[in-house]
């Protein structure tokens, strides 16, 4: 199942998942240059940035049952991916709505909204 969960909830959560082992993880799907324009700092969490379309790829490299959240621009293509993942097998996920622009209205307005 996947938790649909604004950023400020988001943290929340983390905190249900501090002593986890390895920390949750982040997926940022968006472009390079929508990282370039605003991105996040990792507060207790791992971060990384996977493009949309390298996450078939790239996914094989975790455990299913690591809890991860996506993040984007606002929501959908991260919920897609979080698709994607459930399908693979993961258990525990987070998909961040209203994505960075959210965030920069929550939890940071250094974040710049593009």
């Amino acid at each position: 199942m996947i938790e649909q969960l604004r950023p400020q909830a988001f943290f929340d959560w983390l905190q249900t998942h501090a002593a986890s082992s390895p920390k949750p993880l982040l997926i940022d799907v968006r472009e390079g240059w929508e990282l370039e324009a605003a991105h996040v700092n990792a507060q207790g969490f791992e971060l990384v940035h996977w493009p949309m379309q390298t996450v078939p790829q790239e996914f094989t490299a975790l455990d299913p049952q690591r809890p991860v959240a996506v993040l984007c621009h606002h929501g959908s293509r991260s919920m897609a991916v979080a698709h994607f993942l459930e399908q693979q097998g993961f258990q525990t996920l987070i998909n961040i709505q209203g994505g960075i622009h959210a965030w920069s209205e929550e939890i940071d307005p250094q974040v710049a909204q593009y």
